[in-house]
């Protein structure tokens, strides 16, 4: 995912404390979305819709990679489900079938660039760490 910057609300929102108590609602949200994104074909589409704009639908399963016709509907209509994705069909034979991700779909990708940036600053720290606890396994007794 590219490094795309903030929104100054987010940025600003960052800056607040954290309220004494969530609101349930929202949380019930963060916990769904979490899900949903976190699993990989969201991303990746997340990802191959905002490096190549607009795609239609086989193009997209390419630009993806090893995701069956399945998967990548179901995840689709999930993600329009959502608002993340705008699905346009076009009245043509054989039919002809857009996809392209909303502001709402652009500023969720920008939220988990996040992601990437902390991931990318801590590879190292991370590979280490799974070295060493992999090294301490080989010596450790089973359990």
């Amino acid at each position: 995912m590219s490094r795309d910057l903030e929104g100054a609300e987010v940025k600003a929102r960052r800056q607040q404390e954290l309220p004494p108590k969530a609101d349930p609602a929202i949380e019930a949200l963060v916990h769904d979305i979490i899900g949903k994104v976190a699993d990989r074909w969201t991303m990746l589409i997340l990802e191959a819709l905002h490096e190549h704009g607009t795609l239609r639908f086989t193009q997209l399963g390419k630009a993806v990679g090893r995701i069956s016709q399945k998967m990548l509907t179901q995840t689709v209509r999930q993600m329009e489900q959502d608002g993340l994705v705008r699905r346009t069909v076009h009245p043509v034979i054989p039919p002809h079938v857009d996809y392209t991700l909303t502001p709402l779909g652009e500023s969720l990708g920008a939220a988990f660039c996040g992601v990437w940036i902390w991931a990318e600053t801590h590879y190292v720290e991370i590979q280490q760490a799974r070295e060493a606890f992999a090294a301490g396994r080989r010596g450790a007794p089973p359990r």
